[in-house]
């Protein structure tokens, strides 16, 4: 799959789905004019998808998984239409945060992960200090004042941060997941007022391959989609 033909086969298949879904609203534009919010979410799913092929060249699993992700989350496909037309912003969210996540501690729960989950030896072995930087990161104060000064911001800096840093020798990703979620619980807004978890299991798969093909000058924009999503205001 990684050969020259590979990479050729799945830049071919990735034009072919986006022309099938394109033709497919040509060829249905009456019926879908009957369903404008469906229209719409097509659209930006189309153009989302792009986004994806032109950033990495996907394997097979990840094109299939990103394309159910992100037909089916339709606030993510508002979200990112705020981005295109610049009124994406962060606001109205939960203020200080009521749990502060320590080195220490976040270890401790990755251990935790790995006696459960993994069955990799080097699932959560640290190649260098950066995690300990990514925790000491969304702390960080400038003139007495944080600079992610809510538990949304806080959050989204976290999982940004310790995704791409590549801390550990494996389990980057799944790592920077637990300990997002891990975090928005023990602030208590991981979930709605109904018990609902704020972001759904494939939405956080997408937000986390997101970042990680990101470019650095995105990580504004990226942290503003994090926010927005997970705010319980919204």
């Amino acid at each position: 799959m990684n050969s020259k033909r590979g990479i050729r086969f799945r830049r071919w298949a990735s034009n072919i789905i986006k022309e099938y879904l394109i033709k497919g609203y040509s060829i249905n534009e009456k019926l879908l004019i009957q369903k404008k919010e469906q229209l719409n979410e097509l659209r930006n799913s189309v153009r989302l998808i792009g986004n994806f092929i032109d950033s990495k060249t996907l394997s097979n699993e990840e094109s299939i998984g990103l394309l159910r992700i992100i037909s089916d989350y339709a606030y993510a496909l508002d979200i990112l239409d705020q981005y295109d037309y610049q009124r994406l912003e962060i606001k109205e969210t939960s203020g200080k945060e009521i749990f502060q996540l320590t080195y220490e501690l976040a270890i401790e729960q990755i251990k935790v992960v790995k006696m459960t989950y993994s069955n990799s030896h080097l699932f959560g072995n640290e190649k260098d200090d950066s995690f300990k930087s990514s925790i000491a990161a969304i702390y960080q104060t400038f003139d007495g004042k944080d600079l992610y000064p809510s538990i949304e911001e806080k959050a989204a800096n976290l999982l940004y941060f310790i995704t791409k840093n590549h801390s550990f020798t494996d389990g980057n990703k799944r790592i920077a997941a637990f300990l997002f979620l891990y975090f928005l619980e023990r602030n208590r807004i991981l979930f709605d007022s109904e018990g609902n978890k704020r972001i759904a299991d494939n939405a956080l798969v997408a937000l986390t391959l997101m970042v990680a093909i990101s470019e650095p000058e995105e990580k504004d924009t990226m942290i503003k989609i994090i926010v927005n999503l997970i705010n319980k205001k919204n």
